[in-house]
């Protein structure tokens, strides 16, 4: 079976079978600081987030693993790493503590979020996907071509026209015992885009997402 699938597909198991391609596909870009900070992202931050309920908070180290996953797997924007790590710890425990609580607000936790500078649409989805990715998938450029089409508007309007789709995506796939998240469907479609087309050399740029 073909493991990539087209964003219109209704074939759940031509969609499992490009989600359990991710790792390996990860693992194909070389890059064996995205492994680990694939892990800690995946697996570590979802329980550290879920171990502080019901008053949960990102701490400003997290968000800085967060950013480095995020940019290792994307593009590389070395400046919104450096906005990243000069905020304030506080700042940053605050305004995630009440994005988690607006939730499934997503618009009011992505605001919330868009406070931290060098924290756009993007990375704000990043981490409410970390914590509820049954809400929140992560607003990745291949995931966002897929569903939306070639619009790489990192803006709230835009976020909430994706995370939708893929919501609706998520619950069309899961029938008959099947079961996916709206995070799952973003990883299947990015895992799809990588096997379709080689990544392009990481770039800089100054925009904030």
């Amino acid at each position: 079976m073909a493991e990539t699938v087209d964003f219109a597909s209704g074939d759940g198991e031509a969609w499992r079978a490009a989600l359990d391609a991710y790792d390996r596909r990860l693992a194909a870009l070389d890059k064996p600081d995205l492994l680990d900070a694939d892990s800690f992202y995946r697996h570590d931050l979802p329980l550290l987030l879920h171990r502080r309920d019901p008053d949960p908070y990102l701490a400003k180290p997290e968000l800085v693993q967060l950013m480095q996953w995020k940019l290792s797997r994307g593009k590389w924007r070395p400046r919104l790493m450096d906005f990243v790590k000069s905020l304030d710890d506080k700042v940053v425990e605050s305004a995630s503590r009440k994005a988690f609580a607006a939730l499934p607000d997503l618009s009011k936790a992505i605001t919330e979020l868009t406070v931290l500078k060098g924290v756009g649409p993007a990375t704000a989805s990043a981490v409410l996907a970390a914590y509820a990715p049954d809400v929140a998938p992560f607003m990745s450029d291949e995931a966002m071509v897929a569903a939306l089409g070639n619009v790489k508007e990192y803006t709230l309007k835009q976020y909430l026209a994706f995370a939708e789709k893929l919501q609706a995506k998520a619950e069309e796939l899961s029938v008959g015992g099947e079961s996916l998240t709206p995070s799952d469907v973003e990883r299947a479609l990015w895992s799809s885009a990588i096997a379709s087309k080689p990544p392009k050399a990481p770039a800089g740029g100054k925009r904030k997402r």
